[in-house]
């Protein structure tokens, strides 16, 4: 098994990351610094990340939580401020992390798993997971502007194009489908334009839900939604 998967398996973060994670010096092989992400890991190496030993997980979870606003997405937060493990340390699940990111002030439907080859799987902007958000602006959106994001849009990092739009119960509120994983891509996409997202809630990922989950609560993953996610296609 290489390093970085070794990681990932160990419950402490996607390959991806654990790949950047050996690049920057972080982990440490038979008391040794290694830096590269694919050496193999051999039986009885000793693997150290931040002065722990990491051990493979066996057994893994798969949560669904309703991240309500003020929660920071990420394990720990060197300000202290509030985040998503707070809302998950109940579950009696160890080195849960969460899948991809939502902004502080942003609510709905996250994954947290201590799988990391599914949250590679789900993170890499490659596969293009798809995404529904419930946008309520400052004010209403004009037609003009509904058909310049429908069309796509020109961000200063390259093209976005939504996948579709549509108006919800009032013009100043927008259901949104769309696979970009950017970084605050929904917002940037309405800022763009002179409009102030007020509220902005994800309410489907990769063919999950949020329904019957309360704002702040969460949920073990069923087996057949586990089995639909390793196999999801959009």
């Amino acid at each position: 098994m290489t390093l970085n998967k070794y990681i990932a398996h160990s419950g402490q973060c996607s390959r991806r990351d654990a790949a950047e994670l050996v690049k920057k010096g972080k982990v440490k092989v038979n008391g040794e610094m290694m830096l590269d992400p694919g050496y193999r890991v051999k039986p009885g190496d000793l693997v150290i990340l931040g002065g722990k030993k990491l051990t493979p997980q066996k057994n893994m979870v798969y949560i669904l939580l309703n991240k309500p606003k003020g929660f920071i997405t990420t394990t720990e937060d060197p300000e202290g401020r509030k985040t998503v493990m707070e809302l998950v340390e109940n579950s009696g699940a160890e080195r849960l992390f969460p899948v991809g990111r939502l902004d502080r002030n942003t609510t709905g439907l996250l994954l947290l798993t201590n799988d990391g080859d599914l949250a590679q799987k789900l993170s890499h902007p490659s596969h293009e997971i798809k995404k529904i958000y419930q946008v309520t602006l400052d004010k209403s959106l004009s037609k003009p502007d509904f058909d310049k994001i429908a069309a796509g849009l020109e961000l200063e990092d390259g093209e976005v194009k939504v996948d579709s739009i549509a108006y919800l119960e009032s013009k100043n509120e927008v259901g949104l489908e769309i696979h970009s994983g950017k970084n605050r891509i929904v917002r940037r996409i309405f800022e763009s334009l002179g409009y102030e997202v007020e509220k902005l809630d994800r309410v489907m990922y990769a063919g999950l839900t949020k329904k019957n989950v309360n704002r702040g609560k969460w949920r073990f993953l069923s087996d057949r939604e586990i089995i639909l996610l390793k196999h999801f296609k959009n």
